[in-house]
């Protein structure tokens, strides 16, 4: 027997269905498949990062700045149309999200909203 009907919260084979939801009677969670399948995606899409166009970025991705960036305690910024090689995608809670080496001006954060995929 296939486990997709098993009760999510306690594992139990012995579910049944009841309209539109299942139902375990071991531990008397309610559920619709539908829903779990839903924020089971949701879930895995709010850890991806994605760039401009919304395009998954991904460790050693090459990246395009796609707007002109001020950098603090630099007199130039980043240029519209700089390529960013070898990007690392870091958990962030400030939207610094990509952690990347740039030519002449050394390692930074970059928001990925600020990117587009090369």
């Amino acid at each position: 027997m296939s486990n997709e009907n098993n009760c999510p919260k306690c594992n139990s084979e012995n579910t049944y269905h009841d309209g539109n939801l299942w139902v375990c009677p071991e531990c008397f969670y309610e559920w619709d498949p539908a829903e779990l399948a839903a924020a089971a995606q949701a879930e895995a899409q709010a850890g991806m990062v994605l760039d401009a166009n919304g395009v998954a970025l991904n460790h050693g991705d090459s990246v395009v700045v796609i707007k002109d960036l001020k950098v603090k305690g630099s007199q130039s910024g980043i240029k519209s149309g700089t390529k960013v090689r070898n990007i690392r995608v870091v958990e962030s809670n400030d939207g610094h999200n990509i952690s990347c080496k740039i030519d002449g001006i050394g390692a930074m954060y970059l928001k990925s909203e600020f990117v587009r995929k090369a």
